[in-house]
């Protein structure tokens, strides 16, 4: 029998975790996001799926405002209607509004992508829709909004937050390979079999995995991890597959059962896993390893701090992207109507344009949950938006989900588009380079920073 005094502290602790927590709960729900077999992948149909499934997987935070959801996706990309149908069907059930959704893709290249403003356009135009197919997007965004419905009657408290980080050893480089003259000589893509690229440096790149839990007590409830590079190891293989994150995720799932681990991808469209990465077959496990590792060794390194109601918040700003000065509605739409090789790509660009004439701008968000900042942004976004981002506030844990609204396609820095290199070439970026402005400004204002030099 515990004695009367004892009994006393256990009912003080009990009520101060109780207090440090008030309001605030959390759940974490995960579905099957593999399409069915035929569908067209990013280059060839789907012949099967491979052994590990695609998930759509994330959290659930409840206690302050509006219920805020953070979900994370096996696909290429999900843009335009798409982006916001799927962000809507989570809300709904989640008994939320859109703007406290924020889904990203994790790009993976033998999976599926979503885009139903693309879709329209081609249909309308007596076109199949090909890879825009929404019956791809249905079944998923109809699992996913289930999950997240059956989350809400399992929520538990929210008592502590905890974060991590490490740095992942021989996995991200950049792609961007200058010559003598800054431009862009070569693309080290993500995986590269040549010599003289291999040997180049790792150029610039965020080497850190950052780790961000949700507790409940001494249990811990979800990881978020977030790390920026292409996760590319091979692919066309017509075997729907997470590639080398998707099994880095899993490893850390048996490593700490029982908890979901959610992977997002970092600013990493200029980041590619090329000069350690040569396409073999067998280096998919080497990859995936290296990234088990550097989310072992964050999770290992994890602080917690107690947190309440007043500590979590939500903020967006919705903005108007610049679109890119060669993209004209009247031109796209005519290269559209006539057979070519590359009608998916400008579909895709007549939708952005779309979207951008019609006044729908894009919302970029910051998750703040004590002193930790996550911030949600979108397009294949470089990784000097992440490092520039958190040296706004060296005050601040700071990380970024990228691979939002995937209809922007590469988001460079101003001066990249003046270097030359696939990124920021036509076909690539639907945006202009005085993106960047816009994007910065909307960063200090999430994180409270003043204007940087």
């Amino acid at each position: 029998m515990f004695s009367r005094s004892l009994r006393a502290t256990l009912a003080v602790l009990t009520l101060a975790i109780r207090t440090l927590g008030a309001g605030l709960e959390v759940a974490a729900f995960d579905v099957d996001a593999t399409p069915a077999t035929g569908t067209l992948l990013a280059y060839d149909p789907m012949v099967g799926a491979g052994e590990l499934t695609l998930r759509c997987r994330g959290i659930i935070l409840r206690g302050s405002g509006e219920p805020i959801v953070l979900a994370a996706i096996d696909w290429i990309g999900v843009a335009n209607d798409s982006h916001d149908a799927f962000r809507d069907a989570l809300a709904a059930a989640a008994g939320t509004r859109r703007q406290r959704v924020s889904i990203h893709a994790l790009h993976q290249h033998d999976a599926p992508q979503a885009d139903a403003t693309s879709e329209r356009i081609l249909k309308s135009r007596g076109i199949p829709p090909g890879p825009f197919d929404s019956a791809i997007v249905e079944p998923a965004m109809l699992r996913a909004s289930n999950a997240v419905r059956s989350a809400t009657a399992r929520l538990q408290p929210l008592t502590h937050v905890g974060w991590g980080q490490a740095e992942v050893h021989q996995v991200a480089s950049n792609r961007r390979i200058a010559g003598p003259d800054g431009k862009v000589r070569a693309v080290r893509y993500t995986s590269c079999k040549d010599p003289e690229l291999q040997a180049a440096p790792e150029g610039v790149i965020d080497p850190n995995v950052v780790l961000l839990s949700f507790w409940n007590g001494e249990k811990p409830v979800a990881v978020l991890s977030y790390y920026a590079t292409h996760p590319q190891s091979y692919y066309r293989t017509g075997l729907a597959n997470p590639d080398f994150p998707g099994i880095a995720r899993f490893l850390r799932d048996q490593s700490v059962p029982g908890v979901l681990h959610v992977h997002f991808n970092g600013a990493g469209g200029n980041i590619g896993a090329g000069k350690y990465n040569d396409g073999s077959e067998t280096n998919r496990a080497v990859l995936a390893g290296r990234l088990a590792d550097g989310m072992k060794r964050a999770w290992e390194s994890t602080r917690r701090q107690a947190i309440s109601s007043t500590d979590v918040g939500w903020d967006v700003e919705t903005l108007a992207l610049p679109l890119a000065t060669h993209l004209k509605a009247a031109e796209l739409d005519q290269a559209i109507r006539r057979p070519t090789p590359q009608i998916y790509v400008l579909a895709a660009q007549l939708a952005f344009v779309e979207r951008v004439q019609a006044g729908k701008g894009i919302d970029v968000a910051c998750l703040r949950v004590g002193k930790h900042r996550v911030l949600h942004a979108p397009g294949e976004l470089f990784v000097e938006y992440q490092l520039a981002a958190r040296n706004m506030r060296p005050d601040l844990d700071i990380t970024l989900a990228a691979y939002g609204d995937y209809g922007t396609a590469y988001i460079g820095t101003q001066k990249s588009y003046e270097l030359g290199g696939y990124e920021t070439e036509p076909r690539s970026s639907n945006v202009a380079p005085t993106v960047q402005g816009v994007l910065m400004k909307a960063f200090q204002r999430l994180l409270g920073a003043g204007p940087q030099p």
